[in-house]
């Protein structure tokens, strides 16, 4: 497959960069001729980022998984669509060629059919990185379900929350996982979810572990069972659903500034449209490609650069179900060779744990493979940058540092590999299309270069943000009310003396740990259920392998008799309520909390003592009681 949007050279890149600005309807309007629709639209764009209100390919009319599938059986139905590694060595991968998965999916539509499931219905999907995954959302897609994926290592509280914000009444989960040395009892774990969700109408189960697992009657069925229920139906073809372009694909939720996540919604046609783009255009995707990305797909990263740019290219995408160091630190690289690798896609805080174990592991590795390394979740640093180019990418492999967010859908701003210049820790230029300006605290937009400011965006990309799902003034204060006619994302950012951009980090109450982000809010909301708990606060600091810890600072009602056995039950408290990721790394006990007259809690004053940065605290006359913060400042852990 051929892609006439692809851009070859940097005057190629200037050029069009210049069209998506001048021209942003016909700029798009000729990138979306070249996938597969039931209905052109009648007109591009209506946009107001004040409401928001925001629609992409007005009247179109189109099913994602017809670009993903149905359109490439012709000329590549034998092709490799999804090459899936499990976590054990001893296990044999498996190939799903697109005929083989364009089978299985419509064989999946016709089981959610049998079970009731209608064109809006929300499906919620827990699943470990196991093929069926994909096949369970492509499968929702088809018949026009909204699929809301949660990450296998969030907790029974956690799921609850999503499936009673999104009403979720049908789940798709694993018997267990396995991650690792791990095995994880997934369809235990949404049990108790369940127990506060009595709406849920059906649970299909996939045996992956043969863990042993409750089935309730009426309620909980098997996967396979109803497979074979379906085949001897004759396995009927699933006509794909017609949507709308501004129809819901999916929800998903993500962490923000206050406790109770997000559920951001992405459309059927932009999410489709620009997602594709971005990833022929920075991975310099070419037919026959092997792109390994190491992402969960319970996160934005698998959805975009697993599932669904990948397969509307035509690619094909490795899924590896296990860790990057399991069972050994050479497993990532086994897997680069093993399967011929073209294109890797991985996390600074996973470059970062596989430096920690030397050169040993990747003695007898080859990498030649490898074309185009890529970097997602985080800004990488220079340490990290120089180790990946010199021993995986061998000094001849472009590394794409790519910035975007859940909300944006597709990467926004990144070298393109081997196409445009590249510099340690700057994701340096935006993609065509996407129009960055850096402002200060007041919204006033700074010109220049060397410079540094508010990141946001001033006009629509077709994959941006619709809503947060069931309450659009959630979406509005969090992304478009901060900055007049201005999309907000929360990063800070430095431009510098070229015009490249460097994020720098949120300037928002949001932590960023290991390329994934949790609200300050909701980490403390969990903290305080502890019975022992009053109050607490909680703020980032740098750490080496995950980028951001999480500093959490706790009065307590009276004090423990064992302070590291009250922060081992407190770390389970947060494990329970949301899930091992988001454990703090540091509990420090005080006794007060620097805050305002008017109460509110001073955080940059405990970011400052969190970072070991006791020189610059600054002024602390105007808090209520300044003495508080030289007794934290002393016990700082």
């Amino acid at each position: 497959m051929s892609f006439p949007f692809q851009i070859k050279s940097l005057q190629e890149y200037n050029t069009a960069y210049a069209k998506s600005v001048e021209n942003p309807e016909q700029f798009w309007a000729d990138i979306a001729d070249t996938f597969m629709w039931r209905k052109k639209w009648d007109k591009v764009l209506e946009w107001d980022f004040k409401k928001p209100d925001i629609k992409w390919f007005i009247n179109g009319k189109l099913n994602i998984t017809e670009n993903c599938l149905d359109r490439h059986l012709a000329r590549s139905g034998d092709d490799p669509a999804i090459i899936w590694e499990p976590n054990s060595k001893d296990e044999p991968h498996k190939v799903l060629t697109y005929n083989d998965l364009h089978f299985r999916v419509n064989q999946f539509a016709n089981v959610l059919r049998n079970n009731g499931v209608k064109k809006g219905d929300r499906i919620c999907i827990y699943m470990g990185m196991v093929p069926e995954l994909p096949i369970a959302m492509l499968a929702c897609a088809r018949i026009g379900a909204i699929h809301s994926v949660i990450f296998g290592g969030f907790s029974a509280q956690s799921i609850a929350d999503r499936l009673q914000d999104a009403n979720a009444e049908f789940i798709i989960t694993c018997d267990g996982a396995y991650r690792g040395g791990k095995d994880i009892a997934l369809k235990n774990i949404i049990d108790d979810a369940l127990i506060a969700c009595a709406f849920v109408k059906r649970v299909i189960v996939f045996n992956r572990t043969h863990t042993p697992v409750s089935m309730i009657k009426g309620r909980d069925v098997w996967w396979d069972e109803e497979i074979q229920i379906v085949e001897e139906q004759g396995n009927p073809v699933m006509p794909a659903e017609e949507m709308d372009a501004e129809d819901p694909l999916f929800i998903l939720y993500t962490s923000g500034s206050t406790g109770k996540p997000k559920g951001v919604v992405h459309s059927s046609a932009g999410y489709m449209v620009y997602s594709t783009y971005s990833f022929v255009n920075v991975f310099q995707y070419q037919p026959g490609d092997v792109h390994f990305c190491t992402a969960d797909i319970g996160w934005i990263t698998g959805h975009t650069y697993i599932i669904y740019s990948v397969l509307c290219a035509g690619g094909t995408s490795l899924m590896y179900e296990g860790l990057p160091a399991w069972p050994d630190a050479g497993r990532l690289w086994d897997i680069v060779d093993k399967h011929k690798v073209n294109i890797l896609y991985t996390a600074p805080t996973a470059i970062r744990s596989l430096m920690a174990y030397g050169l040993e592991p990747l003695k007898g590795k080859s990498l030649d493979t490898l074309r185009v390394l890529g970097t997602v979740g985080e800004p990488i640093n220079e340490e990290a940058w120089h180790w990946y180019d010199e021993h995986i990418g061998k000094k001849r492999c472009p590394i794409v540092d790519t910035w975007w967010q859940t909300e944006t859908g597709g990467i926004m701003i990144s070298n393109l590999a081997g196409v445009t210049p590249s510099k340690p820790s700057y994701a340096t230029l935006p993609l065509p299309g996407i129009q960055p300006v850096l402002v200060d605290e007041q919204g006033k937009v700074i010109e220049g270069n060397d410079v540094s400011g508010n990141l946001c965006i001033r006009f629509p990309w077709p994959s941006v943000i619709r809503t947060t799902y069931g309450d659009h003034e959630r979406c509005r204060l969090n992304y478009f009310a901060t900055y007049h006619d201005l999309y907000f994302t929360g990063d800070g950012c430095y431009r510098d003396s070229q015009g490249q951009y460097r994020i720098t980090g949120r300037v928002d109450d949001v932590l960023n740990v290991s390329g994934h982000r949790i609200g300050t809010a909701e980490v403390e909301n969990a903290i305080n259920r502890h019975t022992g708990v009053l109050e607490s606060a909680v703020v980032g600091y740098p750490h080496d392998l995950k980028g951001q810890g999480i500093y959490a600072y706790v009065i307590l009602g009276h004090s423990p008799e064992d302070a590291n056995y009250m922060r081992a039950d407190i770390n389970q408290t947060v494990t329970r309520i949301i899930g091992a990721i988001a454990r703090p790394d540091k509990i420090q006990f005080v006794s007060g909390l620097p805050k305002t007259r008017s109460g509110k809690i001073m955080r940059r004053i405990l970011r400052k003592i969190a970072e070991n940065e006791m020189g610059s605290i600054g002024d602390t006359t105007t808090l209520l009681d300044p003495a508080v913060v030289e007794e934290i400042k002393a016990g700082r852990v």
